[in-house]
């Protein structure tokens, strides 16, 4: 069998969300890697796009703007958080009303409120006098906003490890898991990003299906819910008009590949994306996982009946 040559990685985070590099830097890695495109993905938030594009025009690295948007759930069958990529052509970054719906709509996925929300969570069950202390002192909000700006899940963590002193991962997991008494989902509610999409082409890609059945440990798993349960949910999904599936993903297995091939064939989704989920240097790296020249060129394609849509 012919390996699969990726030419470009089409998920990925920066500092403007919960990455490791800067937007500038990233693009000059997926450069010095070799890649012919990159998407930057960060969670809920645009802020880094501006950086990422002006780089790639400079070093002749190109740039797909993106956002990963983070939906919550709160049922008995679910209570967290599942992803859907966006993507778009980067003339809609000069459209105010883009800029101000992104910030408006998906902003609200994250932020002051709900850092504070958790960190109330966290102390009534986890702190000095919660239910089951596990803090010598009680977490706080300037803790964990010090961090960054767009607060993720991962600041929670280097707060927990590096200011109050949990070292180990179990600790910590029993603490921000999906499972502990404390955890308050991220993102926005499902109903709220149809409006979003009538107003503006972008592509919608239902992001690492499959990553919280990986089997064993793993940095992508996450507190993923199983395929089970994402299946279940798929419908709510296809009502906000997928355009495809990640099916390249780090977490994923052999099989959830295929079995993810099945899916999108069945559904008739036109896209198979896939990218590295890169957060760091060393955990989650670059260009790991990605597309091929046949899927970019599928996406691009997409993008630009979009970009017509929108000025033609």
């Amino acid at each position: 069998m012919t390996p699969r040559v990726i030419v470009a990685d089409l998920h990925t985070h920066s500092t403007a969300s919960d990455g490791e590099y800067a937007p500038s830097e990233l693009v000059r890695a997926a450069r010095d890697l070799g890649l012919q495109a990159l998407a930057l993905t960060d969670h809920d938030t645009i802020v880094g796009l501006d950086e990422a594009l002006g780089t790639g025009q400079r070093i002749g690295l190109r740039v797909i703007p993106g956002v990963e948007v983070s939906i919550r759930f709160r049922r008995p069958l679910f209570v967290g958080t599942l992803h859907l990529l966006l993507y778009f052509a980067g003339d809609l970054l000069r459209d105010p009303d883009f800029r101000q719906a992104a910030q408006d709509v998906l902003g609200q996925g994250r932020g002051e409120a709900l850092v504070r929300a958790r960190v109330a969570a966290i102390n009534a069950e986890f702190g000095p006098q919660g239910r089951q202390p596990a803090l010598s002192r009680p977490l706080t909000a300037e803790e964990i906003s010090a961090y960054a700006v767009n607060v993720t899940r991962r600041h929670f963590a280097q707060a927990l490890h590096e200011k109050h002193g949990l070292e180990k991962r179990e600790q910590v997991a029993a603490i921000i898991g999906n499972d502990s008494p404390a955890y308050v989902p991220s993102g926005i509610d499902l109903d709220m990003l149809p409006p979003f999409l009538a107003r503006f082409p972008v592509v919608r890609i239902l992001a690492h299906p499959a990553a919280g059945s990986f089997p064993g440990s793993s940095h992508y798993k996450e507190v993923l819910p199983p395929l089970e349960i994402v299946e279940e949910l798929l419908p709510e999904f296809q009502s906000l008009g997928l355009d495809g599936l990640e099916v390249h993903y780090p977490g994923h297995t052999a099989a959830h590949r295929q079995l993810l091939l099945r899916w999108r064939e069945r559904m008739g989704l036109p896209l198979v994306t896939g990218g590295s989920d890169c957060h760091d240097r060393a955990e989650r790296p670059l260009g790991v996982e990605g597309v091929t020249q046949r899927e970019l060129d599928r996406l691009l394609d997409q993008l630009q009946e979009g970009s017509c849509w929108s000025v033609c």
